[in-house]
């Protein structure tokens, strides 16, 4: 074994080899040692007879740094497993649903990790999913099929529907990998070759000459052994050598970025990184990867008009997907979604360990669905405490934020440190709204708060609130049976009885109280009620989907009153104003429904359309001011230089460009002030509780719904009612803290049937269970505090997960052969990594 502080030698090596050759090692370099990870997730590392022994699965960045000292590894043969296994376990998960279920000719998608994608040629027979299939009579389906992109008319993409492949052994979770000729479509191939091999070919773009010179993942690896060795400063630079991969929005100037879409840019990477790109860089972290993300961060929504779709998908279950990168699948189960939220990627390659941690997006569900769903742990900072807009595509610049992936909280945490700039803190410029008061940030180390052992009793004396508006079952459903059942003993048996945390729960009339446990009093209903008439009255006047009072009780109190243009009801007496007042003082019933999950329903923003031109002119200009030219500037050339998996997202886009007002129509529900009056009103409704509860902080369960079955039936909602208060915390702009909390072995599964009017499908409960191999499907609590407590949040977050463990590694991703070969650093290696068995033509 070689002695880093010593011999040089082999650094010096790996950084003059010739740059083709650098790719060509990533499946001939092995690593040091890298064995198989323990069973509870938690631990990297081994005591065998030689002492401590260092494991890439599961890995910390504690773990890296002592490796890289103790000489088990070099920061380029850490770079070049982490590649092997992208090849190895990032290929396709989905199939083709198809009209007459036939195969479809062979072809190749993009390239990654060195190979061209290969898509499965079996396409699965709509009517095997669809009962009565052959009397459906509705709009025309937007079936699966094969197609050339728009960013590059020589490679194939799945369009249309799809659905998970069984056991497919892949995960498809990283898009874009950082190696020279594969991470740019403008700088391809020989465009990107090394500035030591000479001159680029004639035909290529004149931006080539400088993207070239930026190092890729592998060359910067080596740099670092070059000038550091084994002793490395990583008080100067706290992520040295760690790979990161950032949802593809995030702007990185040596990789392809367009916010997962498929649009044709003339130049496909932005001249400058975003904020926190820039500031991991300079941190020494590698600028790894860019992960799969439902495209804009979901797609965008639809602004309504006259653009309607011509054909329909059955489902978007499961379809945290873009049109450049394709679908990703749960780490646990190949058929099953891999997020509920548009982070899907970022969740899904933490959790498989194809990178160390993940920097994501979230609007309302679009970091925690990832790491519930793949059982990774997640900081999502208080909204705007750290940048987004700093060189991002948006979707909804009110809620929009950046959270943090990474198998521990205590990881998690030593990120959210590593971005904090010297001189601006978490300021940034280019995002006026990290314009944050300064008190509502930590003046310490956030990792410092993160370091909590599990050992008994080291929460006694602190008072969590559980929020059981997110722990509901409903009547006749026993879909969400598994999960609040295996959710409420954790929490009483870990938080409580182990940790030795006062619980307190929350009051909702559809959960029946737990007679061992302190009541909330006043409650979340209790609090609205006193609060929603001062901030935010019009919650009270709105109307469900059939044009009826939301809320009866206050229409039958009320003297007739137009509640929406031409829409007048009330059968009582009292004036509004007066009802307002005498249910903040308690004199009228709080309305049955007046509850936290009910109010975050929202008025669709018009903010996308500026969101877009925001950023394209932004990125338009930094190329003009370094002599480039970007043409894609505006809505018409996006839409004429794009294709959409989905034509519901054509029509949506073609409205988007014809949208000329950040407001609503006049008469209409205004997004943009809802947003911001529901802020203010959650803010306060959660502070009364916690003040007047006397609480630390508070515990819900992140959703009590598993993955759903890609391209198929979603669960309803309970009949009259809504399931779980999930937006809350985004909607409110707090820090939450997400950790896995275990798994289930049962999901019940909702199914499809036939309109009585054949012109569409109908999801429905399903009450017959499914069987789960080990481990299950995986469910997270969220812990969740007021801005400037986050070190509350963190201590219970962190002392949580090391005394519960809940954290396994996917068993379908385990090391790859060749993997616990010791890293000699002299020159070629002399073992083949090989390649595990894949199924279903797919890699």
């Amino acid at each position: 074994m070689i002695n880093p502080s010593t011999d040089r030698a082999p650094y010096n090596r790996i950084r003059t080899l010739p740059s083709a050759l650098l790719f060509a090692l990533v499946m001939l370099l092995p690593l040091a040692g890298l064995a198989q990870a323990t069973n509870d997730g938690q631990k990297t590392s081994s005591n065998t007879g030689g002492g401590w022994h260092f494991h890439l699965e599961e890995a910390t960045i504690d773990d890296v740094h002592r490796a890289i000292r103790e000489g088990q590894i070099t920061c380029h043969g850490l770079i070049s497993a982490y590649f092997a296994r992208a090849k190895a376990y990032n290929g396709v998960t989905n199939q083709l649903v198809t009209k007459d279920g036939k195969d479809v000719p062979s072809v190749s998608g993009v390239v990654r990790a060195g190979s061209p994608l290969k898509f499965p040629t079996k396409t699965v027979k709509a009517s095997t999913i669809l009962p009565d299939f052959d009397q459906y009579a509705g709009t025309p389906f937007d079936f699966g099929r094969m197609e050339t992109t728009a960013t590059n008319p020589s490679v194939y993409q799945q369009y249309g529907m799809t659905v998970g492949m069984p056991n497919a052994g892949q995960v498809n979770a990283l898009q874009t990998i950082n190696i020279r000729g594969e991470r740019s479509v403008t700088c391809k191939g020989s465009f990107d070759a090394d500035p030591s091999t000479g001159p680029l070919p004639a035909a290529a773009p004149k931006v080539c000459e400088e993207f070239r010179k930026q190092p890729d993942a592998l060359e910067r690896a080596a740099q670092l052994d070059a000038q550091y060795g084994g002793n490395p400063d990583v008080a100067k630079l706290p992520m040295y050598c760690i790979p990161f991969a950032f949802k593809d929005p995030y702007d990185t100037m040596d990789m392809h970025t367009t916010g997962g879409a498929d649009a044709r840019y003339d130049i496909d990477f932005p001249a400058r990184d975003h904020t926190l790109v820039a500031e991991l860089r300079k941190k020494g972290a590698i600028i790894y990867a860019k992960s799969v993300l439902t495209e804009y961060n979901g797609r965008g929504g639809d602004p309504g008009g006259k653009n309607k779709p011509a054909k329909v998908l059955l489902s978007d279950l499961g379809y945290q997907r873009s049109t450049w990168g394709g679908n990703p699948s749960s780490v646990f189960d190949s058929t099953r979604a891999a997020s509920m939220g548009s982070s899907s990627g970022s969740g899904a390659s933490v959790s498989a360990n194809l990178e160390m941690c993940g920097i994501c997006e979230e609007s309302r569900a679009s970091c925690r669905g990832p790491a519930n769903h793949n059982s990774d742990a997640l900081i999502l900072p208080q909204k705007a405490m750290i940048s987004f807009a700093g060189g991002a595509i948006g979707s909804d610049m009110y809620v929009d934020r950046a959270g943090i992936h990474c198998r521990t909280v205590r990881d998690a945490a030593k990120v959210l440190d590593a971005l904090r700039d010297p001189v601006n803190g978490y300021y940034d410029p280019r995002d006026v709204m990290t314009t944050v008061p300064r008190s509502s940030i930590l003046d310490k180390s956030y990792a410092a708060a993160a370091m909590m052992s599990g050992k008994p009793g080291l929460l006694k004396g602190m008072r969590i609130g559980i929020i059981r508006e997110s722990m509901l079952t409903f009547p006749g459903v026993k879909a969400d049976e598994p999960i609040v059942e295996a959710a409420n003993k954790e929490i009483k048996e870990v938080l409580g009885k182990h940790l030795g945390a006062t619980l307190v729960e929350s009051v909702d009339p559809d959960w029946k109280p737990d007679p061992e446990l302190q009541k909330m009093n006043p409650s979340y209903s209790q609090a609205l009620a006193q609060i929603v008439p001062l901030i935010f009255p019009e919650i009270l006047y709105r109307l469900t989907k059939d044009g009826k009072p939301l809320f009866p009780e206050f229409a039958a109190a009320i003297k007739p009153t137009e509640f929406a243009s031409g829409k007048t009801f009330g059968t009582g007496t009292m004036k509004p104003i007066d009802y307002m007042e005498a249910l903040t003082n308690g004199r009228v019933p709080i309305p049955k429904n007046l509850n936290i999950r009910v109010i975050q329903q929202e008025a669709e923003s018009m903010n996308f359309h500026y969101m877009f031109m925001n950023y394209a002119q932004r990125r338009a200009a930094d190329w003009r001011a370094r002599g480039f030219v970007e043409t894609l500037i505006d809505w018409p050339a996006l839409n004429a230089r794009s294709k959409f998996w989905g034509d519901d997202q054509r029509a949506a886009f073609k409205n988007w460009e014809e949208v000329d007002n950040m407001l609503n129509p006049l008469g209409e529900r205004q997004g943009i002030a809802e947003r911001a009056e529901l802020r203010e009103l959650l803010r306060r409704v959660e502070m009364k509780v916690i003040y007047e509860n006397h609480l630390d902080i508070v515990v819900r369960l992140h959703s009590s719904l598993p993955p759903g079955k890609i391209g198929l039936a979603p669960w309803p909602e309970p009949e009259g009612d809504f399931r779980g208060e999930m937006p809350f915390g985004p909607n409110a702009g707090l820090t939450e803290v997400l950790v896995p909390a275990g798994y289930v072995r049962t999901a019940y599964d909702a199914v499809f049937k036939l309109s009585p009017d054949k012109k569409r499908y109908i999801a429905v409960n399903n009450n017959t269970p499914t069987a789960l191999p080990a481990p299950g499907l995986p469910f997270s609590l969220v812990f969740r505090s007021e801005p400037g407590k986050e070190d509350l949040t963190l201590k219970v977050a962190s002392a949580y997960q090391a005394a519960s463990k809940h954290r396994v590694s996917p068993p379908a991703f385990g090391p790859i052969p060749g993997e616990d070969v010791i890293l000699s650093g002299q020159g070629a290696a002399t073992t083949l990594l090989s390649k595990p068995r894949r199924t279903d033509e797919a890699r």
